[in-house]
């Protein structure tokens, strides 16, 4: 028998029926699977279940490889959409960065102390200004400057050099540009982004100038998913801090900041242990 992953995860949606969890944890534990983690949720307004369960593969008579068509039976059975993933797979990811570090430098400094479940394969940027923290973590920095006449070419050769790194996530830390349709699509609901706002509020560019302009009490940070829609992606977390009119735009920005690099921390920290289910233009966050 093939060396099995230590955990196994299985995110699964469907339309709601009776003895859904009964019949999903039956099946783990017909095969000798020991149940570590479950969580489950049904919106009743959709008449949608979703659940989120993971077991230990010592024991387990299904070898990773075989699971799908042994899961399969029931999953058609029940018209599920769903995928599993193991504890040996860690994500590969890739950070694009503009010139703000602060974000950049919170995941790198999570990474360094073993606290995000993901390797960090390589660094993109559209300027130089922060190569020199790249290496110091010593993570490998690819520089690819971007015009509006080069940038189908630029992306051409970015999206080559994450084909060949086999990167499955694409982090947005501050980049400072839109990436195109013929992006996105490459990476389907895999492209996390930091939005200095508490969306919906304030979308596109300068969002604190439009914060303070408009007197707010509360500014925020949205993680999300990013679709062609601008700022429309599913948001997977968010935060808020209080201001008030003693506040300066240059505070607001400093105390927005500190919002950003947590809230995409976090976000980060989410996708990577599979506790994400996108549905729609929401997110099911399993706790």
């Amino acid at each position: 028998m093939e060396n099995l992953p230590a955990i196994a995860t299985l995110i699964l949606s469907c339309a709601n029926q009776k003895g859904l969890v009964a019949r999903i944890s039956q099946f783990i534990f017909q095969r000798g699977g020991d149940i570590i983690d479950l969580d489950e949720h049904v919106d009743k307004d959709e008449q949608m279940f979703f659940i989120r369960i993971e077991w230990d593969m010592k024991g387990f008579a299904v070898t990773a490889d075989k699971f799908e068509n042994e899961f399969k039976p029931l999953a058609d059975e029940i018209n599920a959409v769903w995928e599993v993933k193991y504890s040996s797979q860690k994500s590969q990811l890739v950070i694009f960065v503009s010139k703000y570090d602060h974000c950049l430098q919170e995941i790198l400094w999570r990474h360094s102390y073993g606290e995000l479940n993901a390797d960090i394969a390589l660094i993109i940027s559209n300027h130089e200004t922060l190569r020199h923290i790249t290496e110091r973590y010593k993570i490998p920095f690819y520089f690819f400057p971007i015009t509006k006449e080069n940038k189908h070419e630029q992306e051409s050769k970015e999206l080559a050099l994450l084909e060949e790194h086999k990167i499955d996530t694409i982090v947005l830390a501050r980049y400072m540009q839109i990436l195109s349709p013929q992006f996105l699509e490459k990476y389907p609901n895999n492209i996390i982004n930091i939005h200095h706002s508490f969306l919906p509020a304030f979308i596109g560019a300068d969002p604190y100038a439009k914060a303070y302009e408009r007197g707010v009490k509360l500014i925020g940070a949205t993680s999300h998913y990013v679709t062609e829609e601008l700022d429309e992606g599913p948001i997977i977390e968010q935060d808020v801090i209080r201001i008030t009119h003693k506040d300066s735009l240059k505070d607001l920005i400093r105390k927005g900041r500190d919002l950003e690099r947590m809230v995409l921390a976090h976000a980060l920290d989410l996708h990577v242990n599979n506790r994400v289910l996108q549905y729609g233009k929401k997110t099911i966050i399993f706790s």
